[in-house]
C-alpha cells in the first residue's frame, strides 16, 4: 500500500497559505485560466507522454517521475501526469509538488475532495496503481487478488447472459482511510442505488444494477469508525465508499468474505430491507395543490426526488392512497433554542440539500421578531434541477427581509445568475452582517463533499462553530 504521512498542507511557506490562516489563489499567467485548459484537454494533444496507452504503475516507478517537468500524482489509486497542468493549477506549482512521485490522496482532501479531478485531468491519466497486498494462505490457494479485487472474470457466473455487464471492485488507502470502489459500468447509478450498512466488523454494500443486486459483504480485517460518505461519479458509474479507521495502521488486506460476497443476483432474491432518511417539510413553500382532507388534520409532508434506476424511489413514486410505508421516530440534533436573539441567518444547500432550509424559513420568518435578514444560497447543477423556484422568488418579493441567491455548475450560456461551485469568494460576498456584532447563524446541508468543504471555508471566514449548524442530506 502505498501511504502518505500526515502533513501540513498547503505548506507554511507555500503561496496558497496566506498569514490569516486561509487560502488564495495564485496569480496565473496570460493564457492559463480554466477554460484555457479544457481547450487543451479537448485540442487532441498527448498530455500523459505515453500516446493513449494506460499503463500499472508500481511504487518504485511512481517515485521516479517526481520533477515538475515530469510529475506523476497518484490519486484514489489512479495516477496523472499533472506537468500539464502546473501552469493552470490556481494553488500554484508548489502544492502539486508535494505530491510528486507519490499518492497525494490525503493533501488532495484536505484542500479539494469536492473537486471533481476525474473530469478535470481526465486526459492526463497514466493508469492504476499495480499494488499487490498480502492475502490469507487459505484464500491464496483459490483467488488470485489484487488490493482486494477478484479478478472480473470471476464475478458470479449465474448471471443471465442478458444481464448488466459483471462489475468489479478495487480498494486503496491512506493513513486514515479506506476507500472501497465499485466498478458497475453503468451511466445511471445514483446514490438512491447504493445501500451500505456495516455493524461491528462486518462491511456490506449493495449497488442495485437494473434488475440485479451486485453485493460486496466482507469481515473487516480492522475497526472503522461509524461514519462513511458514499460518492457516485454518474457519467462512468463509479461509486467510491470511503471508511475511516479507527487507529491509522496500514492494512494489509481489506478483510474476508462474506455470504454472497462479489456476486450478482437477481434483485428479487437479495431479501434486502430499505432505510432512507427524509426531511419532512412544511407546507409554507408547497406548490399549489389541493390538500387532503384527514381526521384532525394530521398529515406530514415530504420533498423526495425520484430517481427512474433507484432503489427506494420508484417504490414511493409507485404508491397509492391507502398503501403504508413505516415512518421512524424523528432523528437529529438542532435545537430551536439556536434561533434565540438571531438577528441574521444564512443558508446553505445544494440540491435535495434544500429540504430541511424549508422549516428553517418558515419558523425564523415567523417567529423571530428581532431577525433582519435571512439569505439562502442554494447550489444546483442546471436550471431544471432548481426547486421550488418560483416559490422561492415569490416569498422574497413578498418579505424584505428573505432574499435567495441560485449557483448553477453546468448552466446554458443563456444564465445570467452565478456560476461555479462552493468558493470563498462566493462565501464572502454572501456572508454580510447587517451589522458588524449581529448574532449569526449559518445552516449548510447537501451532498457531503458539498457540506466538508462549506464548514472548512467557514471557518477560514472566522465563524465560529456556534455559528454553523450542519444538516445530513
Amino acid at each position: 500500500m502505498l501511504n502518505v504521512p500526515s502533513q501540513s498542507f498547503p505548506a507554511p511557506s507555500s503561496q496558497q497559505r496566506v498569514a490569516s490562516g486561509g487560502r488564495s489563489k495564485v496569480p496565473l499567467k496570460q493564457g492559463r485560466s480554466l477554460m484555457d485548459w479544457i481547450r487543451l484537454t479537448k485540442s487532441g494533444k498527448d498530455l500523459t507522454g505515453l500516446r493513449g496507452r494506460l499503463i500499472e504503475v508500481t511504487e518504485e516507478e511512481l517515485k521516479k517521475h517526481n520533477k515538475k517537468d515530469d510529475c506523476w500524482i497518484c490519486i484514489r489509486g489512479f495516477v496523472y501526469n499533472v506537468s500539464p497542468y502546473m501552469e493552470y493549477h490556481p494553488g500554484g506549482e508548489d502544492e502539486l509538488m508535494r505530491a510528486a512521485g507519490s499518492d497525494g490522496t490525503d493533501l488532495f482532501d484536505q484542500v479539494h475532495r469536492w473537486v471533481n479531478y476525474e473530469s478535470m485531468l481526465k486526459e492526463c491519466l497514466v493508469g492504476r496503481m499495480a499494488i499487490k497486498p498480502a492475502v490469507p494462505k487459505d484464500y491464496r490457494e483459490e483467488k488470485k487478488v489484487l488490493n482486494g479485487m477478484l479478478p472480473k472474470s470471476q464475478v458470479s457466473d449465474t448471471l443471465a447472459k442478458e444481464g448488466p455487464s459483471s462489475p468489479s471492485y478495487d480498494w486503496f488507502q491512506t493513513d486514515s482511510l479506506v476507500t472501497i470502489v465499485i466498478y458497475t459500468k453503468q451511466k445511471d447509478i445514483n446514490l438512491d442505488s447504493v445501500i451500505v450498512d456495516h455493524q461491528d466488523d462486518s462491511f456490506r454494500a449493495e449497488t442495485i444494477i437494473k434488475d440485479y443486486s451486485y453485493i460486496i459483504h466482507m469481515g473487516l480485517s480492522h475497526e472503522i469508525q461509524e461514519d462513511f460518505s458514499v460518492r457516485v461519479v454518474e457519467n462512468v458509474g463509479k461509486i467510491e465508499i470511503v471508511l475511516k479507521k479507527k487507529e491509522n495502521t496500514s492494512w494489509k488486506r481489506l478483510g474476508h468474505p462474506l455470504e454472497n460476497h462479489n456476486l450478482l443476483i437477481p434483485k428479487k432474491d437479495t431479501g434486502t430491507e430499505i432505510v432512507k432518511p427524509y426531511t419532512p417539510v412544511s407546507d409554507f413553500l408547497l406548490s399549489e395543490f389541493k390538500e387532503p382532507v384527514l381526521l384532525n388534520n394530521k398529515y406530514i409532508y415530504f420533498l423526495i426526488k425520484i430517481y427512474p434506476a433507484g432503489l427506494f424511489t420508484p417504490e414511493l413514486d409507485h404508491l397509492h392512497i391507502g398503501d403504508f410505508v413505516s415512518v421512524s421516530n424523528p432523528e437529529g440534533n438542532f435545537k430551536i433554542s439556536q434561533f434565540r436573539e438571531l438577528e441574521d441567518l444564512f443558508l446553505l444547500a445544494a440540491g435535495t440539500g434544500f429540504t430541511p432550509m424549508v422549516k428553517i424559513l418558515n419558523y425564523a420568518l415567523t417567529n423571530i421578531p428581532g431577525l433582519r435578514k435571512v439569505k439562502l444560497m442554494f447550489f444546483n447543477k442546471t436550471e431544471d434541477d432548481i426547486i421550488w423556484r418560483s416559490q422561492l422568488e415569490k416569498l422574497a418579493f413578498k418579505d424584505k427581509r428573505f432574499d435567495v441567491e441560485f449557483v448553477l455548475s453546468a448552466p446554458t450560456s443563456e444564465w445570467n445568475g452565478k456560476r461555479g461551485y462552493i468558493s470563498p469568494a462566493l462565501l464572502s460576498q454572501f456572508l454580510k452582517r447587517s451589522l458588524d456584532n449581529s448574532r449569526v447563524l449559518i445552516c449548510i446541508c447537501g451532498p457531503t463533499p458539498f457540506t466538508e468543504q462549506g464548514i472548512r471555508l467557514l471557518h477560514d471566514l472566522n465563524f465560529s462553530k456556534d455559528e454553523i449548524h450542519s444538516f445530513t442530506a
